[in-house]
């Protein structure tokens, strides 16, 4: 299992990269430590592959442009396929730690067109309103899902036949959730207009956040009007669209003061944040160091 503290993004796109999926077994099992990630908070993003997930310690909350949902620990849910979401953890008396499994479908379902992705799979990723599936241990339902969810993080990749036990203990649980999301009445989804248009937008970010960009190219990026995109953004990721344009910006910066030799001038003029006193006021203010302080801690292995 990987330890992550942090998440990466194909180019010119905010999807998830997830460079253990190999072809040939597309899965990767992650321990997540969210104290870890600025801010303790994961990022907008999606992913192809699915999220099966479960609260070691600690408690986090999930945000979709359709609503927040709180996952305490002994807790877990299931991320559909491309939902766009953002992560955060609440507690602050303990370690947040979060047990994933994630992979692509296929895993499960072969062929493409296979009487099991048509019986099985594409009920649950295809349908638009089934964004995430909480599992609880209130129910008799989750608590069965959860104790197998748990268990099934203990497998050893060096048990002979891992593969398909851990196939087969996907498979189990798939069908388990099948179940569960039959149960869950339509009328307590919420819709997910707008979802589109949100990641056309959040695409044109990534692609010229270094570039003095306005609201009406954001709009313009979306086919859509600039009152439409500050109520996008208001209604479903609950910011504006200048903040989020500020805070990706301080994440590209973190990531070139801890990784690269560039100067604070350099890394603030790379990021679209114009000159040194102003990068370093705002970066101060979202992160609460100032960017030498953050590149002296996450260079000698330390986290703020």
């Amino acid at each position: 299992m990987k330890d992550v503290h942090c998440i990466e993004f194909h180019t010119s796109s905010r999807e998830e990269r997830i460079p253990e999926l190999a072809k040939d077994f597309p899965y990767t099992a992650s321990r997540a430590t969210l104290d870890c990630y600025i801010g303790s908070t994961v990022p907008w993003h999606w992913h192809q592959a699915v999220e099966l997930f479960y609260m070691e310690s600690g408690c986090v909350e999930y945000t979709t442009p359709c609503g927040k949902l709180l996952f305490p620990a002994g807790s877990g849910g299931f991320v559909n396929s491309n939902v766009l979401h953002t992560t955060r953890a609440i507690s602050q008396t303990e370690e947040n730690v979060q047990l994933l499994h994630i992979f692509d479908v296929s895993l499960l379902a072969g062929e493409r067109g296979s009487r099991i992705e048509q019986k099985y799979i594409l009920p649950i990723t295809s349908d638009p309103q089934l964004e995430i599936l909480p599992l609880l241990p209130d129910h008799a339902a989750g608590r069965e899902i959860l104790k197998r969810l748990k268990e099934s993080f203990c497998l050893s990749c060096d048990t002979f036949g891992y593969e398909l036990k851990l196939r087969e203990i996907l498979t189990e649980l798939w069908l388990m959730l099948v179940e569960q999301a039959h149960s869950v009445s339509s009328s307590n989804r919420n819709s997910v207009g707008g979802n589109d248009k949100i990641k056309l937008m959040l695409i044109y970010i990534h692609e010229h956040y270094p570039e003095n960009l306005s609201v009406k190219e954001l709009a313009a990026a979306a086919y859509t009007s600039e009152r439409e995109c500050y109520r996008i953004f208001r209604e479903h990721l609950h910011t504006t669209p200048i903040a989020y344009l500020t805070a990706y910006r301080i994440q590209i910066a973190c990531q070139m003061l801890a990784e690269s030799k560039a100067s604070i001038t350099e890394v603030g003029a790379a990021c679209g944040m114009g000159n040194s006193s102003y990068f370093g006021k705002v970066f101060r203010e979202v992160v609460g160091c100032t960017p030498r302080q953050y590149r002296y801690e996450r260079q000698n292995n330390n986290t703020i």
